[in-house]
């Protein structure tokens, strides 16, 4: 038997350019992205209308994306910042393309 390889997701999620941000790990970006999108996630992302996925990051391990995604949070504003314009200079949203 062949092992299932799995992947997991560190993202940050956005309202607008230069808005709020919400960093998040998921083992599956596209359903928790439509649950972002369709305000199924209740809390701070619903609450600030987060649903512009701008950045993310994927890992083998869940470990190494919960150690990955707690560090970020630790992060100052601007360094987030620095890190998603060196990947998404015009903060587009990676996901927008995903649902009909």
């Amino acid at each position: 038997m062949f092992k299932t390889q799995h992947q997991y997701y560190v993202y940050i999620i956005t309202n607008k350019k230069d808005g709020v941000l919400y960093i998040g790990v998921s083992n599956d970006l596209e359903r928790r992205m439509f649950e972002h999108k369709n305000k199924l996630v209740k809390g701070f992302s619903e609450r600030y209308n987060l649903d512009k996925l701008i950045y993310f990051e994927t890992y083998q391990y869940v470990a190494d994306a919960i150690k990955r995604e707690k560090n970020l949070k630790k992060w100052k504003r601007q360094w987030k910042i620095n890190l998603i314009i060196e990947e998404n200079a015009e903060w587009k949203d990676l996901s927008k393309d995903w649902f009909d």
